[in-house]
């Protein structure tokens, strides 16, 4: 089922995409819930990211032809970073072009959005705590990022998560097609099954060290082709299997 967190009148709640229509459920989706039978048209509401993660887990040089393209060579272990909760928006939200850097880039991602608390997962058991998966955009502050050993700065400014437009969790994301469009010109186009390490190494990978809790966010990586986001620039992350993740870049102000 696609899982939408939306906005109604100064009311947020989430509900259970059918055709148009949400049907609003009662609690949350990281229990047991019931739909709540109120259908609410899904023009009439404003989607919002569709979690507040604690945390987002992100995972560098995970496609072979990124990491090239930018010259790098491919990690003996995966390269691990953090994005602050500050950084997420959702569907439709304006990305807001950093005052501190010149050169910012889209990475069109597949996101993991974690369903349980957990901690030393086993490869095995690795479906069992994630909810479902959506759609991601990597803003990067490039030249940040070059200069700044740390790249949190680069990576972690706010409006840097465009997370949605809702979750999917019915899908098998082993090969998926990632598309990101810029003004309606296709700048990425990869698949899930070119990750160098798959969502169970990810997981296991990044629960060795810390515990991941009910909404967290991981993101896999990027394929090649990302490049250069201008003020005024629309761009669109499409994932098979999910949907359009679309965002508009806005001056800071």
């Amino acid at each position: 089922m696609r899982i939408a967190r939306f906005s109604i009148d100064g009311n947020v709640g989430f509900g259970v995409l059918e055709g148009d229509e949400l049907d609003v459920i009662k609690g949350h989706p990281f229990a047991e819930f019931e739909r709540s039978g109120q259908k609410v048209p899904l023009e009439k509401v404003r989607l919002l990211p569709p979690v507040l993660p604690n945390k987002v887990v992100a995972i560098g040089r995970n496609y072979a032809e990124h990491a090239a393209e930018l010259g790098n060579e491919v990690p003996e272990t995966p390269v691990t970073f953090f994005k602050p909760s500050t950084s997420v928006i959702g569907h439709g939200d304006p990305i807001a072009y950093p005052s501190f850097s010149q050169e910012v880039h889209h990475e069109a991602e597949l996101a993991v959005v974690i369903g349980r608390m957990c901690r030393e997962v086993p490869r095995e058991r690795v479906k069992d705590v994630i909810l479902g998966y959506t759609c991601a955009n990597d803003i990067t502050a490039r030249d940040v990022q070059r200069r700044e050993k740390q790249w949190a700065r680069a990576k972690g400014f706010d409006s840097s998560c465009p997370l949605g437009p809702w979750i999917e969790t019915d899908l098998d994301p082993s090969d998926l097609t990632i598309q990101c469009t810029v003004n309606g010109e296709q700048r990425q186009l990869g698949r899930t099954s070119d990750m160098i390490r798959p969502i169970e190494d990810l997981i296991v990978h990044i629960t060795e060290a810390m515990t991941l809790l009910p909404g967290d966010v991981v993101l896999t990586g990027t394929p090649a082709g990302v490049g250069p986001l201008n003020v005024g620039d629309t761009v669109a992350v499409t994932i098979e299997g999910i949907g359009t993740l679309t965002n508009k870049v806005i001056k800071r102000g």
